[in-house]
C-alpha cells in the first residue's frame, strides 16, 4: 500500500502510466520576454522550431520515460516573461527541481534580468532548504539563446556567463541556438546529468514514441521492432494540466512541516 501511495497516475483512454513519485520532477524555465524560452522547450519536445512570436502567460508540458523499464516524469513549467505576479513566480521557483535561464545574448537587459533570477533561485530556494533541513543540490543551466546571430550583434560576453557559474558546482553556462539547434541536446544533456537523472532524458538519447503505445509504454518488457537494442522512450502527455496553485501551495507547506517527503504533486488525469 506504500508503495502505491507513491505513485502518479496519468490516464488516456484506456492508457495508465504509474510513474513513482520520487522519479517525477519539474523543471522550470525563466527569462525576460522574446528571449527564446518557449523556442527551447519546444526544441526539447518536438524538435522544432516556431518562427512565429506568440507571448507566454504561462505553458505547462509533460513528459513520461520509460528507461530501462523505469517510469521517469518531467513536468514543464515555460513562465510568462513578464512576470505579473510575483507570488506566482516564487511559488514556481519553490516547486522546480531544475532550473534554465534564458536570456538572448543580443539584449543585455535580458542577461542582467537572469542575474536577478539566479539570486532570487538561491535565496528562495535557501530559505526553503533552511526549513527543512535538505541537502538536496540545485541543478541550473543559465542558456545564452541566438548565438546564430553575428558577433556585432552580441552584447553579452562568453566569460560574463561563464563568470555566473565559476562557483557552482551545479551550475553549468551554455550559449546555444534555438533556431539552428545548435548547442540544445548537449544543455539538457548536462542539466540532467547535474541533477542525476538518467542522461537518456535528454532529446536525442531516447526514443520519440506516440500516445498510442501508452498502453505498454510502462511494461519492462517494453519494446519497438526496430529499435530492439534501445532501451530508453519518451512520450509527451497531449492534455496535461498544470497542478492548482492550491496543490503547490499544499506540497510546499508539507515540505516545511516534513509531512510529505513523498514528493507527492497533484495527480494529473489526460481525458
Amino acid at each position: 500500500f506504500q508503495d502505491q501511495a507513491m505513485m502518479k497516475t496519468m490516464s488516456g483512454g484506456n492508457c495508465t502510466l504509474n510513474v513513482p513519485a520520487k522519479n517525477s520532477y519539474r523543471m522550470v524555465v525563466l527569462g525576460a520576454s522574446k528571449v527564446g524560452k518557449s523556442s527551447i522547450v519546444s526544441r526539447f519536445l518536438n524538435g522544432r522550431f516556431e518562427d512565429q512570436y506568440t507571448p507566454t502567460i504561462e505553458d505547462f508540458h509533460r513528459k513520461v520515460y520509460n528507461i530501462r523499464g523505469d517510469m521517469y516524469q518531467l513536468d514543464i513549467l515555460d513562465t510568462s516573461g513578464n512576470h505579473p505576479f510575483p507570488a506566482m513566480r516564487r511559488l514556481s521557483i519553490l516547486t522546480g527541481d531544475v532550473f534554465i535561464l534564458v536570456f538572448s545574448l543580443d539584449n543585455r537587459e535580458s542577461f542582467d534580468e537572469v542575474k536577478r533570477l539566479q539570486k532570487q533561485i538561491l535565496e528562495v530556494k535557501s530559505c526553503l532548504k533552511n526549513k527543512t533541513k535538505e541537502s538536496a543540490d540545485l541543478p541550473m543551466v543559465i542558456c545564452g539563446n541566438k548565438n546564430d546571430h553575428s558577433e556585432i550583434c552580441r552584447k553579452v560576453r562568453s566569460d560574463e556567463g561563464e563568470n555566473l557559474v565559476s562557483s557552482d558546482e551545479n551550475c553549468a553556462y551554455f550559449e546555444v541556438s534555438a533556431k539552428k539547434n545548435t548547442n540544445v541536446d548537449e544543455m539538457f544533456y548536462v542539466l540532467f546529468s547535474m541533477a542525476k537523472l538518467p542522461h537518456e532524458m535528454s532529446p536525442a538519447l531516447h526514443r520519440k514514441i506516440s500516445i498510442q503505445y501508452g498502453d505498454t509504454f510502462q511494461q519492462k518488457s517494453f519494446r519497438m521492432r526496430r529499435v530492439k537494442d534501445m532501451d530508453a522512450y519518451g512520450m509527451i502527455s497531449p492534455f496535461a494540466r498544470r497542478p492548482s496553485v492550491n496543490s503547490d501551495l499544499k506540497y510546499i507547506k508539507s515540505k516545511v512541516l516534513r509531512e510529505g517527503q513523498s514528493r507527492e504533486r497533484e495527480k494529473c488525469t489526460i481525458q
